[in-house]
């Protein structure tokens, strides 16, 4: 898995396949005028490369995920500060969650899904944000809100196809790519 994501690797056990984890060198910037969803998926397909380059005869999956605010990436905070800011925005909002998926076949080939979940965050008073960043800072989480913890708290609802796509790896479109491949999955 071309990932350095705990969370991307805590879902891919899940599995029970066999597998290791690398972290690719990807510039994960958004180009000028691309869209969030065509965001996510370019970087889904870079790293999973990335991971064909480096071992040409392995199954490699790549995944990427990107924060759509009206059309707008929303990325990773990094900083409290950046993160308070964004969940101020997200307040009282709905928020499409682009999860893109890349599968690299031994020897060339690229099979890609795309799994979209759509969050409605709760109005937020500045206590709230203070509060949950206080307990779960989510720094290395798109929008700031990891779901998966104490983040659910600042939802109203989600509406998706996979609920493990919001956290990070879609694990129902990857299972059927790696039946459709041959693997052997219940």
């Amino acid at each position: 898995m071309a990932s350095g994501s705990p969370y991307r690797r805590e879902l891919l056990e899940r599995l029970r396949l066999p597998f290791t984890a690398w972290s690719p060198e990807v510039d994960e910037s958004v180009l000028p005028g691309e869209r969030p969803a065509a965001t996510a998926v370019r970087l889904a397909r870079l790293k999973a490369q990335a991971g064909a380059r480096r071992w040409p005869q392995a199954w490699i999956i790549g995944s990427d995920q990107v924060a759509d605010v009206d059309g707008r990436a929303v990325s990773k905070p990094g900083t409290l500060d950046n993160a308070r800011s964004q969940l101020r925005e997200l307040s009282g909002r709905a928020v499409v969650f682009h999860t893109a998926l890349a599968l690299a076949a031994p020897g060339g080939g690229l099979h890609e899904r795309i799994v979209d979940t759509e969050v409605a965050f709760r109005r937020l008073s500045g206590a709230d944000i203070e509060r949950y960043l206080a307990r779960e800072p989510a720094l290395d989480c798109a929008g700031s809100a990891k779901s998966e913890g104490l983040g659910i708290a600042l939802l109203e609802r989600l509406a998706g196809d996979d609920p493990t796509a919001l956290v990070g790896l879609p694990l129902i479109a990857l299972a059927q790519l790696l039946r459709d491949q041959g693997f052997e999955l219940p």
